[in-house]
């Protein structure tokens, strides 16, 4: 299972660290794994992944629900402007994986709010997949 989310991710972050628009949006090193506080904004950071099961009984296969989350210290609009680039990028996108293959990929929704510790402005995607 873990291999399939790796895998996934991979192919994620190589499709959105290739789109010279969203360099334009969140800058060189924007895209992260994680938000910690004193980084620079804009920025992209990987949120929570869940992986279920999904298998059938002929096939093995993975759900995977994927939260991306674009953060901005200008404000909402900002924000949404890169979930919009993120968004136009990655639904019902083709992605190679290498050892299993991405039957869907699929945009949820899109939730936008102003963080109250720190007053900066953040997008949430959520995304779903299926792998087998």
């Amino acid at each position: 299972m873990s291999s399939a989310v790796n895998e996934f991710l991979a192919a994620i972050q190589g499709r959105l660290a290739g789109d010279a628009g969203l360099a334009a949006l969140i800058g060189a090193g924007g895209m992260r794994d994680r938000r910690a506080s004193g980084l620079d904004l804009p920025a992209l950071v990987l949120g929570a992944v869940e992986c279920r099961d999904y298998s059938t009984a002929s096939e093995a296969g993975f759900e995977i629900l994927l939260t991306l989350e674009a953060w901005s210290g200008e404000g909402r609009r900002a924000a949404e402007a890169i979930a919009d680039a993120v968004q136009g990028l990655l639904d019902d996108v083709d992605l190679a994986l290498a050892g299993h293959r991405l039957v869907s990929l699929r945009h949820r929704r899109t939730v936008s709010r102003r963080e109250a510790k720190t007053g900066f402005f953040v997008a949430e995607l959520a995304f779903r997949a299926v792998v087998e």
